[in-house]
C-alpha cells in the first residue's frame, strides 16, 4: 500500500528557557491527533527534543496535503496557547503566522515527508535535532548512502552497489542540483561541506534499484527561520526520516555515523559550533550553555500504515563513547569563549541579533 510519513516539528514554547517541552504540551498534541486517526491519519505519535514538540504521522493523502498540515498546524496553535497561558519561554516562537494558509512550509514548522509502497517490512528511523540547522545531517546522509567505510552494503549488497541520488538544495540561491553517486561523490563533497549553505534534502536509489527510483529513501527538513521570520528567532533543529534494509542501508549502517559527534552550528543563541551528542529522549534536554546540540532516533515498523514502536535508538550504552567525546569536544570548544572558530563567522552572525549590538558603532568607524 502507499503510504505517507509526516514528520513535523515546532518550538511552541519550553519549560526553564530553551531546555524541554513539558508534558502538558505533549498531551494537546496527542488528544488533537486522535481526533483525526483512522477518517485523516492511519496512525500517529508524539515526541519532543529539547524545546521541540515533534508530530509522527503516517496517512495515505501525500506529501504537503492541506488537511494532514493543518491538523498539525491546530496542535501547534493549541499548545502555544497552552504554552503563554503557563508562562513558558518563547511560546509559539516558530509559528510565523496567524492563519494557516494551505501548508506549513514557510510558517515557521520545520517538514521532513515521504510518500512510498510500503514494503513487506518497512523499518523508518525519525531524527530529531534540537539547537543546530538544516545542514547538520549532510555528514551523516553522506556516511549512510555513500561512504563505504561506513556502509559496508555499499560494497557487498548488490542491491546497494550501484549508489544513490541526492538532492541537494542551495538554501541561498534557492536552487537545487542532483547529484549521482559513486560517480559524481567528488562533486557531492563539494557543495555539502559547506552546511550552512548547501543541504541534502532527498536520498533516491538509482534506476534498477529493487525500489522504484522515484520514491525517496532519507528525506531531511531544510527550512530556515530567520529567512522566513526575516530575523533571527532561534535555530531551525531539524528532523530527518530515513528508511532501512532490503536494498538499503541497514539500520545498524543508518545509526553507525552518529557514533562520531561531528560538529554543527547552532548551540548557545544559534552563534556557536558545538558537537552533535546522540541521546536518548529522557536526555533530550540541553543545559549546559543551552546545549552541547543532541539528536534523538525513534525507530519504527510501518506494517498497514501503522507504526509499530518506538524503539529509542540511542538508548545503548555502544553510544556511550560518543557522547564522552563529545563532552570534551564541548569543553574545548567552549574555552574559546567569544571567538571563532567556537562562535560561527562573522558573515553567519549578520542572521542574527549581533547586528543591532554592532549598529552603535557603524559611525565610529574612519577610512584607512
Amino acid at each position: 500500500m502507499k503510504v505517507t510519513l509526516s514528520v513535523i516539528k515546532a518550538d511552541v514554547g519550553g519549560l526553564v528557557g530553551h531546555h524541554v517541552v513539558p508534558v502538558e504540551l505533549e498531551e494537546v498534541a496527542w488528544g488533537v491527533l486522535e481526533e483525526h486517526k483512522d477518517e485523516l491519519l492511519f496512525d500517529f505519535d508524539v515526541t519532543h527534543v529539547g524545546d521541540d514538540l515533534v508530530l509522527i504521522m503516517t496517512h495515505d493523502r501525500g506529501e504537503d496535503n492541506e488537511e494532514v498540515h493543518r491538523v498539525a498546524w491546530d496542535v501547534f496553535k493549541e499548545a502555544a496557547e497552552l504554552a503563554k497561558e503557563m508562562g513558558l519561554y518563547g511560546a509559539g516562537q516558530d509559528l510565523l503566522k496567524e492563519a494557516f494558509s494551505g501548508n506549513v512550509r514557510g510558517m515557521g514548522p520545520g517538514v521532513a515527508e515521504m510518500s512510498f509502497e510500503e514494503r513487506p517490512s518497512e523499518p523508518v528511523i525519525v531524527f530529531a535535532a534540537d539547537k543546530t540547522e538544516a545542514g547538520a545531517w549532510n555528514l551523516p546522509l553522506f556516511r549512510i548512502f555513500a561512504d563505504p567505510f561506513n556502509t559496508a552494503g555499499l560494497i557487498i549488497d548488490p542491491h546497494l552497489h550501484n549508489g544513490f541520488r541526492f538532492e541537494v538544495w542551495d538554501l541561498i540561491e534557492h536552487k537545487k542540483v542532483f547529484m549521482n553517486t559513486p560517480e559524481e561523490m567528488y562533486d557531492l563533497l563539494a557543495l555539502i561541506g559547506s552546511p550552512g549553505r548547501f543541504a541534502v534534502k532527498r536520498v533516491f536509489p538509482k534506476p534498477g534499484h529493487v525500489i522504484d527510483e522515484n520514491e525517496p529513501v532519507a528525506v531531511a527538513s531544510t527550512e530556515r527561520l530567520y529567512e522566513e521570520a526575516g530575523r533571527y528567532v532561534g535555530k531551525d533543529d531539524p528532523v530527518m526520516v530515513v528508511r532501512a534494509q532490503h536494498g538499503l542501508p541497514a539500520v545498524g549502517e543508518v545509526m553507525e555515523p552518529f557514533a562520531f559527534p561531528h560538529l554543527v552550528a547552532g548551540w548557545m543563541r544559534g552563534s556557536h559550533w558545538g558537537p552533535l551528542m546522540p541521546v536518548s529522549v529522557k536526555d533530550a534536554k540541553p543545559t549546559r550553555f543551552d546545549g552541547p546540540p543532541r539528536v534523538i532516533a525513534l525507530g519504527y515498523q510501518i506494517k498497514n500504515g501503522m507504526l509499530i514502536g518506538p524503539e529509542d535508538m540511542f538508548d545503548d550504552p555502544s553510544f556511550d563513547r560518543a557522547r564522552e567525546i563529545a563532552n570534551a569536544v564541548a569543553d574545548y570548544m567552549r574555552r574559546h569563549g567569544p571567538f571563532e572558530p567556537h562562535r560561527v563567522s562573522f558573515h553567519d552572525l549578520e542572521y542574527t541579533t549581533m547586528p543591532k549590538v554592532l549598529e552603535k558603532l557603524r559611525d565610529r568607524f574612519e577610512p584607512l
